[in-house]
Parts: C-alpha cells; structure tokens; sequence
C-alpha cells in the first residue's frame, strides 16, 4: 500500500488520484508557513507539497472551501500569500470521520509527540494516542509513495529540508 491508492478533493470538489504524484518526494501538510519557500528550493526537482486545511485544532479554519484560497491570500497567513503547490478540500486529520489518507499515514508512522496538548481545543473524538497534535505537523512521503518521516510540530523547517534532500 501507498498513498497512490489514495484519492483527494480538489477545493473544486473533484476527485484526483494522488497516483499523479508518481515518483515524487511529498511533503503532507496543513499549515502553510514557509511552504512556497520549499517549493521554491526544490523547483526543478521531483517535490511537491500538498496541502490539507483542517478545523480540528482550536477552530482556526471555519472557512469554507471556496473562500480557502483568499483566506491564505488575506488573512492566514495572508500578505498576498498564493500556494505555489495544491491544495485540497478541508478534511478531518482525526476522529471518526478522519481522511483515510490521514489514517494511513498515522499508523505507517507512529506520534512524534507524546504530549497530546489541552483537549479544550481539539474537535474530535474519540482521542487516539497516535492523534495528530495540531496543524504543524508534517508527513514526508518517498518518491515510491511510502510514507517516510512524520515531524511534530516544533520540528525546524531545516531538518525537514534536509530529509527532503536526502530523498530526493
């Protein structure tokens, strides 16, 4: 299994098989902070960051899929931010309607964090130990679909470079 047997929404609502990232490093994310700098940094090369929005953490993203690309311009992180990479529907991460992508990648990589944070601002249930804490964290996938490395969310951005780097 790989995430190739996976499928994803566009914010349009179709419905693409990430097959068509076949032979690409990938970096998951739902965060977007210092994301067009990475796909800067590896533009010629075979790296994409693919973009999930989730409201599970504190209710940061109430938007609704078609505002999502001029919330990210305006508001977060805003300063006419525009992904250079695509980002999908607003899915749930966690929970009993989590994304089976998101299911996958929890059990092919364990938690980073062993501390789950103030359950006050978590909107799912039930609470699973190997829950993703909160939207920065990441999942680097190899170019063979396979996921590789899960970063907690205080990872610096530099060891993420790094892991892409030796992948690619």
């Amino acid at each position: 299994m790989s995430i190739y047997d996976f499928f994803a929404e566009t914010l349009e609502g179709e419905q693409v098989p990430l097959s068509i990232y076949k032979e690409k490093v990938l970096l998951i994310v739902n965060v977007y902070h210092r994301m067009n700098a990475l796909m800067e940094m590896f533009d010629n090369l075979s790296f994409t960051v693919l973009g999930f929005p989730c409201n599970q953490f504190g209710l940061q993203s109430p938007e609704g899929n078609h505002e999502m690309l001029d919330i990210l311009k305006y508001v977060r992180p805003g300063g006419g931010f525009v992904p250079k990479f695509p980002v999908f529907s607003k899915v749930e991460v966690n929970g009993l309607n989590e994304e089976p992508l998101f299911t996958y990648l929890k059990e092919s990589l364990p938690f980073v964090n062993p501390v789950i944070g103030d359950i006050k601002k978590f909107y799912w249930s039930p609470i699973k130990v190997n829950d993703i804490r909160w939207n920065f964290e990441k999942f680097l996938i190899n170019a063979d679909g396979v996921p590789f490395k899960r970063y907690e969310l205080h990872c610096p951005i530099e060891t993420v470079e790094k892991d892409i780097t030796t992948l690619l």
